[in-house]
């Protein structure tokens, strides 16, 4: 069922009415092969980025990608993607269904052809291809998928016939064969990725694989994505059936169609936000052999959020197809203003950066030939797309303004108020962020800096109060460790412009300390410290400061986020002592792991005992062990400043025993999304995630 708030699926079609009639005959000789399989799993790296959950899920990604394909073509309008047990995976389409005869070339099935050997499939040779437009650049989807799995089956529904065949680690185990009649066309693909690859386990993530499908949705408008989890059937009708949901199979599931395309995918991204105009842009034109489709709308609040897509392949550095994006938009914006007379002739024009303040816009291009740059196709390459959108989008947003005056003024005043802001920031900016406190002659009085002056071997502890600070000073490697304490509660920045936030004696001394300065002259360069670690204490008010900070560096030092630079300390929870034996424990788990048969007795004194460790009060430790010899003591921290400073440093501080994990950002959008709910000024939603979500909290009350 589709969720609430997004477009009910239609009816769709039934298979058989999309034709292959609508374009060349699709058969055998429409596959080209370029070379062999093998190297795939001697490197699958290559192919996949990674083996660990990111390139797990990517394989179901490059066979959705195909019968995503046949959708961008006009050939199929349903898709089906259930995770079954066992591990396995399985794609369904109503497209043409690969072609199952003899390929010219290689003297085989030509299904056998695209499933065993790499960049063999429909995607090359041009304008005789079976494609015209295209998510793979290389062409390696179904095959690699096929080496990096223990078990694949692909069924056909083709002409009248379903054929099949199966393969075992990229091997086929015999040859194509009919096992039936049938009157749909289309594919069916199921597979089991191989253990010995992804060592991490088969663990599919459903809110990932549902997020990346709706997103689909989105783009390839007019077009069902179902996805089901029956991982937990124990009866699963995969022998040919062309769809789970149709056979009565009972498990959760979710379908998205969307007729609005971009325009509904503008409309989900914001629904936490106050748009500033009415109507949301939209425009969907072609250039020659370049397809454009454009959609945007202003929110009142200061964060860009632009996504970008090339033959529906999410590229978050963005490419060429974007700078002709910005480029029309800020001529456009520029001289609408001027005309309007929202901007006089006494003031400058709006800059890139004023006319992207608060706007949430989806740019996507499809064309054939695509280039991108690097392997992970995260940045578009082809020049072509840049004067294909900055035409299309500057005509149609011109046309906009003169046909929604309303919408235009609304919009070129947001932007007016931008250009004020960005100017009285810069004054705020200019007069913090002076020469001297960005080469660290003039660095915050409360920062204990290292010793160290190589960024590499330094590190920089963010705590919470003068308590936590005083301990980890004195507790710290003085040659690498940097302290920072921090006075309560940092500003929410979520709202908030830079002159603002540099008003904030907190984090311009943070600011300072890391070395970076901010904004325009934001150099990743000039970092002082490769391990920026915040260490706030585990309690709610802890988790809150910690929020917040990474609000901060999210918004305002995404690259050293995604320099892999942030991390977060873990502080045991416990302190735990039976006789001469001293044990931390991380977790409850663990404290009832070390405890054992006296976990129950443990429990008991643990409220009587707290606090009263003699050790901490400057007692020796052999005293200590004999007055307690088989009594067990546990210590519960509440906070850093509990923590006398060898404990710190043994525990939380020392390189060589500590836990440390490091922020990463898995998928910007949704990091967009929920930094949206929980820090803006959106009440209802933020109430709504925390209801749905207070089960998962872990709290210590």
């Amino acid at each position: 069922m589709a969720k609430d708030g997004e477009e009910k699926p239609k009816k769709a079609a039934a298979p058989a009415a999309v034709k292959a009639a609508k374009a060349k005959e699709y058969d055998a000789s429409s596959i080209s092969v370029l070379e062999g399989l093998e190297p795939v799993r001697k490197r699958p790296g290559m192919y996949i980025g990674t083996t660990g959950p990111d390139g797990l899920h990517h394989l179901i990604w490059e066979i959705f990608d195909n019968s995503r394909d046949e959708a961008m073509g006009g050939f199929a309008n349903d898709i089906e993607v259930a995770l079954l047990p066992g591990g396995y995976v399985r794609v369904v389409d109503n497209g043409r269904g690969i072609p199952v005869g003899i390929h010219p070339k290689t003297k085989v099935s030509a299904l056998e052809t695209i499933m065993t050997t790499l960049h063999a499939g429909g995607k090359f040779g041009g304008e005789d291809s079976g494609y015209k437009v295209s998510g793979g650049l290389h062409g390696v989807g179904a095959s690699v998928v096929n080496a990096l799995s223990t078990h694949t089956k692909v069924i056909v529904h083709k002409d009248g016939a379903m054929h099949m065949q199966e393969y075992e680690i990229g091997k086929a185990k015999a040859k194509v064969k009919q096992i039936g009649k049938t009157t749909h066309n289309g594919t069916i693909v199921m597979f089991r990725p191989d253990e010995s690859i992804f060592k991490d386990g088969i663990a599919w993530n459903w809110d990932k694989i549902v997020a990346h499908l709706r997103q689909q949705a989105y783009l390839v408008k007019g077009t069902r994505i179902s996805v089901l989890d029956a991982r937990e059937e124990t009866t699963v009708d995969s022998e040919g059936s062309v769809y789970l949901r149709s056979t009565g199979v009972d498990c959760p599931s979710m379908s998205f169609y969307f007729e609005g395309g971009l325009r509904s995918l503008i409309g989900f991204y914001n629904k936490h936000q106050t748009p500033v105009h009415k109507n949301v842009f939209y425009v969907d034109s072609a250039e020659g052999d370049v397809a454009v489709e454009v959609a945007f709308q202003y929110a009142d609040d200061i964060s860009p959020r632009l996504m970008a897509f090339a033959n529906n392949i999410y590229n978050p550095e963005h490419g060429t197809h974007v700078t002709g994006f910005k480029t029309a938009l800020t001529r456009t914006l520029n001289s609408y203003a001027r005309s309007s007379g929202v901007l006089k002739e006494s003031e400058e024009n709006f800059t890139g950066d004023d006319v992207l303040e608060g706007i949430t816009a989806v740019v996507s291009v499809k064309m054939p030939e695509i280039q991108f740059e690097g392997q992970t196709k995260g940045k578009l390459g082809s020049v072509e797309a840049q004067g294909a959108v900055a035409t299309i989008f500057g005509q149609a947003l011109a046309s906009f303004f003169e046909e929604n005056p309303d919408d235009g003024k609304a919009i070129a005043n947001k932007v007016l108020l931008a250009l004020k802001a960005r100017k009285a920031a810069k004054a705020a900016k200019d007069s913090v962020m002076r020469k001297g406190a960005l080469e660290g002659m003039t660095l915050p009085g409360k920062l204990a800096d290292c010793q160290s002056k190589s960024p590499e071997d330094s590190e920089l502890f963010i705590v919470e109060g003068d308590s936590a600070g005083g301990s980890s000073k004195m507790g710290r490697d003085r040659r690498t460790q940097a302290i920072l304490p921090l006075r309560g509660k940092i500003l929410n920045i979520e709202r908030a412009r830079l002159d603002k936030m540099l008003a904030s004696e907190q984090i311009r001394n943070l600011v300072v300390a890391m070395g970076t300065a901010i904004g325009d002259i934001f150099d990743l360069s000039k970092l002082r410290y490769h391990k920026i670690i915040i260490a706030t204490d585990a309690d709610v008010d802890g988790a809150h400061i910690r929020t917040l900070l990474l609000t901060l560096l999210y918004r305002h030092f995404r690259p050293i986020i995604d320099g892999g630079f942030i991390y977060i300390a873990q502080p045991p929870l416990y302190k735990i002592k039976r006789g001469k034996e001293v044990m931390y424990a991380y977790s409850d788990e663990e404290k009832f792991r070390f405890l054992g048969d006296d976990a129950n007795t443990a429990v008991e004194e643990a409220d009587e005992e707290q606090g009263t460790d003699e050790d901490a009060d400057g007692a020796p430790e052999e005293e200590v062990a004999a007055k307690k010899a088989g009594k067990i003591t546990i210590q519960r921290y509440k906070g850093l400043g509990e923590m006398n400073p060898s404990e710190l440093w043994e525990t939380t501080m020392d390189p060589a025993n500590r836990i440390l994990k490091r922020v990463t950002v898995e998928d910007g959008v949704e990091a967009d999304r929920i930094f949206d709910v929980l820090m803006g000024t959106d009440v209802p939603s933020r109430k709504a995630f925390i209801q749905s979500n207070a089960k998962l909290a872990n709290l210590d009350v």
